[in-house]
């Protein structure tokens, strides 16, 4: 791993103070397929003790970058959000859904993706990515039967689709629900791309 992302990965654990530059686009909207199905039974919930789960003792939640921190398997994703100048935002008051891809996400990508990514000229391009797992307000696995897309901080649409296990564009949810003091995780195996 080169210094530079152990340097991020460093700040993100750093990183305390509070933001709200994304505020004025927390307005997000969704499409409602007109179901009520619910997304509950097909993916995991936060509250089944699996790993990412972080109430799972009884403790309180800590933001969504704690929560993510503390998991151990978002490295890659914190270390991006801190090159994106978007950790902030991620520890304000929300709420805020994250769809939230692992470090093994991340590994998928073609080789040379994320450390080009990570690079100081390629900031907004990486902010866009990022922005496109993040949704205004709290979503949860059992709202999801009943939308078809979700508006993210991007500005695009973000597919939805509950037919077999819960899916955003092409990622399925491996572990729904994670509960975070401002917002909500849904863990993804796949690094999702705006259009």
């Amino acid at each position: 791993m080169n210094r530079s992302l152990l340097r991020l990965m460093a700040g993100v654990a750093l990183c305390g103070a509070v933001a709200a530059f994304l505020a004025p686009n927390l307005a997000g909207a969704c499409g409602t397929k007109g179901t009520s199905a619910s997304a509950a039974g097909h993916a995991k919930s936060g509250t089944s003790g699996h790993a990412y789960d972080a109430t799972r003792s009884g403790a309180k939640a800590g933001d969504i970058v704690h929560v993510a921190a503390n998991a151990g398997s978002f490295n890659t994703l914190l270390a991006a959000a801190k090159a994106a100048g978007l950790v902030d935002a991620l520890q304000g008051d929300g709420p805020l859904t994250v769809f939230a891809p692992t470090d093994e996400a991340f590994a998928k990508l073609p080789k040379g993706t994320v450390e080009s990514l990570l690079e100081p000229q390629n900031r907004s391009k990486l902010a866009r990515i990022l922005k496109y797992h993040v949704v205004a307000g709290r979503v949860t696995s059992d709202q999801l039967g009943a939308i078809a897309s979700l508006r993210t901080l991007e500005g695009s649409a973000l597919p939805v689709d509950v037919a077999g296990d819960v899916r955003v564009q092409k990622a399925s949810v491996v572990q729904a629900d994670v509960a975070a003091s401002n917002g909500v995780i849904h863990v993804i195996d796949t690094v999702l791309m705006p259009k």
